[in-house]
């Protein structure tokens, strides 16, 4: 079943529920009404860390030659759960059937033809993270005409990772071993809210010397089934470690805090 987000930014005082409208057809679309400029989060990646809740914005530029009467947007993904709200309210709808409320949000007139239009979502994945998302845009002129598109915009979202370190012996003598230690968790809130370890995720140890700001990867490491990180290095000069991890299709990038280490 695929659920869906709703809210509506509107112009005018009725907004047209996208969820009631059937797919639109080539002939149903009215002249020269267009939906550009879609932009979701403000053009930046959407992470959920681990309170599971995200106020997500998407915003767009309508025009019809009839005039804009309505615009109702929609975000959903198959498999994905999520539930649209106030940013005030705390109450969630009930998930369970195949359509939830519309929010009404105002729309700014640009002129007689064209609108810019801004809603905000809360987003509350329950195990659809990871997974790539659609807009759906139904545009309503002032004549009575519907525009439907179920795909104006996709995008996606992942968990926030943390990764620590620690490098020691810490001061160190020159040519001696440092060992890096540190761990990579990923936030967790399908059945429990917190940060649990990730496993089995490559995370690179890289080094920058003192008074410079290059970061050189030494070496590639996999965390542990417990999330550990442990990796191995020569002392050299007076420097800063951290671990890097890129992400992937389920987690997002994240680096440590650098380790200064003090080399003898």
């Amino acid at each position: 079943m695929r659920t869906r987000v709703t809210t509506a930014a509107v112009c005018g005082a009725l907004a047209l529920s996208a969820l009631a409208l059937p797919a639109a057809q080539a002939d149903e679309v009215p002249a020269g009404i267009t939906v550009s400029n879609v932009v979701v989060n403000d053009g930046k990646p959407i992470v959920f860390n681990a309170t599971g809740v995200k106020p997500v914005s998407v915003s767009m530029t309508v025009k019809a030659p009839a005039g804009v009467k309505s615009v109702d947007a929609t975000l959903w993904s198959g498999g994905t759960l999520a539930s649209p709200d106030d940013l005030d309210d705390d109450s969630w709808p009930d998930m369970s059937g195949p359509e939830t409320p519309d929010r009404l949000l105002d729309c700014t007139e640009v002129n007689a033809t064209t609108a810019t239009c801004r809603a905000t979502f809360i987003l509350r994945p329950w195990r659809g993270d990871g997974s790539s998302w659609n807009t759906l845009v139904t545009v309503t002129d002032k004549n009575g005409g519907t525009y439907r598109n179920e795909n104006v915009k996709t995008f996606e979202t992942k968990r926030h990772t943390i990764v620590r370190v620690n490098a020691s012996p810490e001061p160190v003598r020159k040519g001696r071993t440092i060992t890096a230690t540190g761990k990579l968790t990923t936030a967790e809130y399908a059945f429990e809210y917190g940060y649990v370890p990730l496993p089995h995720q490559y995370v690179k140890l890289q080094y920058k010397k003192a008074g410079t700001s290059t970061w050189t990867t030494l070496k590639t490491i996999k965390s542990s089934s417990t999330g550990a990180l442990t990796a191995t290095t020569t002392a050299t000069y007076d420097g800063y470690y951290r671990l890097s991890y890129a992400g992937d299709a389920r987690n997002a990038p994240s680096v440590s805090v650098a380790d200064h280490v003090d080399v003898q």
